[in-house]
């Protein structure tokens, strides 16, 4: 059983690491599914799906500190109108735009400029773990909702 919670534990873990990154993924329904399937305790699925979605923010960050070095490249992912787009959005916002690093579409982008922008990693960590830890919580509380 240990083994099987495990590679399940692993899948949330790449599922939210992926859905943070500019790759098109979601973690939300897995999660909730494993917190309605009992695959293991609450506060485990909430770290393991925090830890990897919030590593992966932290991959757009170091990718937008290296924009110049990578764009233009057939791999990166991110057109010149959205890096555009991203970078007059965090500049008019600032830091606090990171508290919406967990909205699909618009996240994302949000954190790649952070790292553009040379946001500090330490004040980028902490917003962007309060945001995605939030979210995670709120799909939990949801799920739980329709165990009870």
């Amino acid at each position: 059983m240990l083994e099987g919670n495990l590679v399940e534990l692993g899948g949330l873990f790449g599922a939210a690491f992926l859905a943070a990154t500019l790759l098109p993924a979601q973690s939300e329904a897995l999660l909730a599914a494993m917190v309605i399937g009992a695959i293991a305790s609450v506060p485990v699925l909430l770290a393991v799906a925090a830890i990897g979605n919030i590593l992966g923010s932290c991959v757009n960050w170091w990718l937008g500190l290296q924009v110049d070095r990578f764009r233009g490249r057939r791999w990166f992912p991110v057109s010149e109108n959205a890096l555009a787009k991203a970078r007059e959005t965090y500049s008019r916002w600032g830091w606090p735009s990171l508290l919406l690093s967990w909205v699909p579409l618009i996240g994302d982008p949000i954190t790649l400029a952070a790292g553009i922008l040379k946001e500090p990693f330490w004040r980028f960590l902490v917003i962007v773990s309060i945001a995605k830890v939030g979210r995670y919580i709120a799909v939990i509380a949801l799920a739980d909702s329709f165990i009870n």
